[in-house]
């Protein structure tokens, strides 16, 4: 993972990755990657890149948390391009954590088909904790204090729970696949 130290007058500096819920799926809620990265960058963040379109961004930042970045990314899209959805904010380490502590990993024989579920939300795994009561025989859903994981090997889109997931589950949380993590973090510490 990248180092970072000390940034403006002695912050701490860190990689982080910002995921927006709901971007470019559907016609709805379209947004071009190089406006995201215009607005991450006006806010002052460096090394800004995206990855794929559907709003996963990754930055350095300087000073308060990766939350906090969510919370100013968030803002500054509904005032700047008139764009409301929610922002989950991570840092890199916390995202190298929730890719390595996958707790249905001797499931996942296709990383694409693994839906992890991540929130700023502290209210979100108490209302996931229901819903994995509910996933047939087949899948599998396991909800940890950070992250919930569903192992849909039919696809998400055939999947009872990764619907839910991905709609009724509430706008608190966003979903991606395994293996999108994977390349997400990958760009943020800046590894292969």
């Amino acid at each position: 993972m990248r180092a970072l130290g000390q940034g403006q007058a002695g912050r701490s500096t860190f990689r982080a990755v910002a995921l927006l819920r709901g971007i470019n799926v559907g016609k709805a809620k379209r947004l071009a990657m190089a406006d995201l990265r215009a607005v991450v960058e006006g806010l002052g963040y460096r090394e800004v890149a995206t990855l794929i379109a559907s709003g996963n961004v990754a930055f350095t930042a300087t000073g308060g948390t990766a939350r906090d970045a969510a919370r100013r990314i968030e803002a500054a899209l509904a005032e700047r391009l008139g764009l409301s959805c929610r922002v989950v904010g991570l840092s890199a380490a916390e995202l190298a954590e929730i890719v390595a502590g996958n707790p249905l990993a001797a499931l996942t024989t296709n990383p694409s088909r693994l839906l992890v579920a991540v929130w700023n939300d502290p209210a979100v795994p108490e209302r996931l904790a229901r819903l994995a009561r509910t996933a047939p025989a087949g899948e599998a859903f396991e909800v940890t204090s950070r992250a919930a994981y569903l192992w849909c090997p039919e696809g998400s889109l055939k999947s009872v729970v990764g619907e839910a997931l991905v709609g009724r589950a509430g706008d608190g949380l966003t979903t991606r696949n395994l293996a999108t993590l994977g390349k997400l973090l990958a760009l943020a510490t800046g590894g292969p």
